[in-house]
């Protein structure tokens, strides 16, 4: 017996987005159940007997999500696609034989690597990367100059960066050398270069930015270019982070 679900849910397990993006596709009108576009995102389907399409195509969820963490190299865009051909983490995927469509949660620069997480759950993806979720990533930074107890005071307070204040954070340091700093950064939030912006602020380039854990999750074993799926412990830590229920008997998530 299958579950009735709201149709944004059905699309993000799918693997569509999130469910706001889900909700954008409901409002442009090319989302359809049994041949009539919807307008209303409140609607309500049934998986087992209605035909869900999103312009054109039908959409079936596949039963059971993926949830793969990557160790991202530099160099490795984070995003599904791209038009200048260049390597994304999706290609990294394929090299590893994984076929189902999958997306990356959140971004990390051209130039940044670490641990990135892919999935085909638009729900856990949507928390990860949401501020209001608190889920923290762990950052080891290193950046031209000596750094200054006081600068990373101020960082650590929030500043002024672009016409908005940045959220606390922690900044320790693990390292002080005569011509570059390395520090360790634990935040809550992953504007566009938000590291590198805050050290340029005050005059430090970054040489080099991995972040090295989501949460209390580290995956130290994975080298640079590798993946896996993540272990029955470490989704179960995952989803508790992001305040979703582990998976378990069947459509439980629906329920």
């Amino acid at each position: 017996m299958s579950a009735k679900v709201r149709i944004n849910r059905y699309l993000a397990f799918a693997g569509l987005g999130s469910r706001r993006k889900c909700e954008d596709l409901i409002r442009r009108g090319i989302v359809s159940v049994n041949g009539k576009a919807l307008t209303d995102l409140a609607t309500i389907v049934d998986p087992g007997t209605d035909s869900i399409t999103v312009d054109g195509r039908v959409i079936v969820q596949g039963g059971t999500t993926r949830v793969l963490v990557l160790n991202k190299p530099v160099g490795v865009l984070s995003t599904v696609t791209d038009s200048f051909e260049r390597k994304t983490v999706i290609d990294i995927a394929r090299e590893h034989g994984i076929a189902e469509r999958l997306f990356p949660v959140g971004r990390l620069d051209l130039d940044t690597s670490g641990i990135l997480i892919l999935t085909n759950d638009g729900d856990l993806a949507y928390r990860l990367t949401h501020p209001r979720y608190k889920i923290e990533k762990t950052y080891r930074v290193t950046v031209e100059g000596t750094l200054t107890d006081e600068t990373a005071a101020k960082i650590s307070k929030g500043i002024q960066l672009g016409g908005y204040m940045t959220r606390p954070c922690v900044v320790s340091f693990l390292r002080r050398g005569a011509t570059t700093t390395t520090v360790e950064v634990r935040l809550m939030e992953g504007r566009k270069r938000q590291i590198r912006r805050m050290f340029a602020l005050f005059g430090h380039r970054t040489t080099e930015l991995v972040r090295t854990a989501i949460g209390d999750l580290t995956f130290e074993d994975i080298a640079p270019g590798e993946m896996r799926a993540l272990s029955e412990r470490e989704e179960r830590r995952l989803r508790e982070l992001a305040g979703l229920a582990r998976e378990g008997e069947e459509n439980s998530r629906w329920r």
